[in-house]
């Protein structure tokens, strides 16, 4: 075991029990930066990385009845088919298959989408803002997914951030701890899918999966376990600022 890799999986897992975002949205650079991993390699291992991570959180957000089953079926209608679709056509047309420093350029722009998301979703929360979107939003829930599915077979940035910052928006009077478990539960099968295929392609480093593994689940029912604990706007703003960090150095 390598401890430093089990060490970020802890904190990644940690994260995602606690807001529903650090998967993708921090390992991924995290492994590219700090670990030199291809950036290939790494979305590709953060992928199933993040499935089997999430898939405790499942678990222990279920047993709280944290899970908004219909939401998670909306989303999944739109980030399979777009996820899929997008794998399939960086499979067979090679030329469309981006290049290295392209996944950086693409990473760093959904990380800066989902910094400037989450902080919208803190403001909205924050201020008790209502966008009147209940009469629509199950219309949009599928765009949304689609969005998702697409920046999450590329980058494995998405599925937490994006999607729980969205969902604050669309579903503003759904509870925070429902948003969480919900967003986490259509993560499990969305990035499960990419990880596999990501698999096939050879974008995956099993030894690495393995150790960030050895700390992701035990962080993941922690951070379950924590969660209302720690101040939302706390936790939000922190990552907020981390993630724009983060897009800035993958630009250099």
């Amino acid at each position: 075991m390598q401890w430093y890799y089990a060490l970020s999986g802890l904190l990644g897992g940690f994260l995602v029990g606690l807001t529903g975002v650090g998967g993708g949205s921090l390992m991924t650079p995290l492994l590219v930066m700090a670990f030199g991993v291809t950036p290939m390699t790494a979305v590709g291992t953060d992928l199933l990385y993040a499935a089997l991570t999430k898939a405790g959180g499942v678990w222990a957000h279920g047993r709280r009845h944290n899970i908004h089953w219909p939401v998670t079926g909306r989303l999944l209608l739109g980030s399979v088919p777009a996820a899929l679709l997008t794998l399939w056509l960086v499979a067979q047309y090679p030329q469309l298959h981006p290049d290295q420093t392209l996944i950086r350029r693409i990473l760093a722009c959904a990380l800066l989408l989902t910094a400037l998301a989450l902080s919208c979703g803190l403001h909205n929360r924050a201020c008790g803002t209502s966008l009147r979107l209940s009469s629509w939003a199950p219309w949009a829930t599928p765009g949304l997914g689609a969005l998702i599915g697409t920046l999450v077979s590329l980058t494995s940035v998405g599925a937490g951030a994006i999607g729980t910052s969205a969902l604050l928006v669309l579903y503003p009077g759904m509870p925070l701890a429902r948003i969480v478990g919900t967003d986490i539960a259509h993560a499990v099968p969305l990035t499960l899918i990419a990880g596999l295929d990501h698999w096939y392609l050879g974008h995956v480093n099993g030894l690495l999966l393995i150790n960030l593994l050895l700390g992701s689940l035990p962080g993941i029912w922690l951070g379950s376990r924590c969660h209302g604990l720690i101040p939302e706007k706390f936790t939000r703003l922190l990552l907020s600022l981390l993630l724009l960090g983060l897009a800035l150095q993958l630009l250099r």
